[in-house]
């Protein structure tokens, strides 16, 4: 028969068997993310085979560098694209002192080319039209509402 000593040190040692820690994969925007990206191993004599998994999304960088005087004024401009590796992005940049966002989509047709557009709280925007040497890298063209125009490239 069990006493109450023996009782209690049985459900200790079981508490602290089924402790433990837990790693989460954490995504670029750092939230947790929801798969880990798996390629199944290829069979000899078959085609490759697809993720099974769609690609993660992936954090690029962007230099914007005066093309005109009225961007010559302001210098190079950086921000952020976030490619969703589906055909579209999110955009943001500071200019001037405020935060412009918007996104970035792939044109119909073309998987290469692409529009980007972004929009801040007092009004400013922006808009580019940009061509991917690959996912993570490319260049284009952007213009400001006040006229400024830049060369963009994108990529790390």
């Amino acid at each position: 028969m069990s006493t109450p000593a023996s009782m209690k040190l049985l459900v200790t040692a079981a508490v602290v068997s089924l402790g433990g820690c837990y790693i989460v994969p954490v995504g670029p925007d750092g939230h947790p993310a929801a798969y880990i990206p798996v390629t199944p191993p290829a069979v000899p004599g078959q085609a490759a085979p697809a993720s099974a998994y769609p690609a993660m999304p992936k954090v690029l960088h962007a230099r914007l560098y005066p093309a005109n005087e009225t961007a010559t004024q302001t210098g190079m401009v950086s921000g952020t694209v976030t490619n969703m590796m589906n055909g579209k992005g999110r955009f943001q940049l500071n200019y001037h002192g405020e935060t412009l966002t918007g996104e970035a989509t792939r044109v119909s047709g073309d998987e290469r080319k692409g529009v980007a557009s972004a929009y801040g709280p007092t009004g400013s925007f922006m808009s580019c039209e940009y061509q991917m040497s690959s996912p993570q890298q490319g260049a284009g063209t952007c213009s400001f509402s006040n006229g400024a125009r830049y060369q963009a490239h994108i990529g790390n």
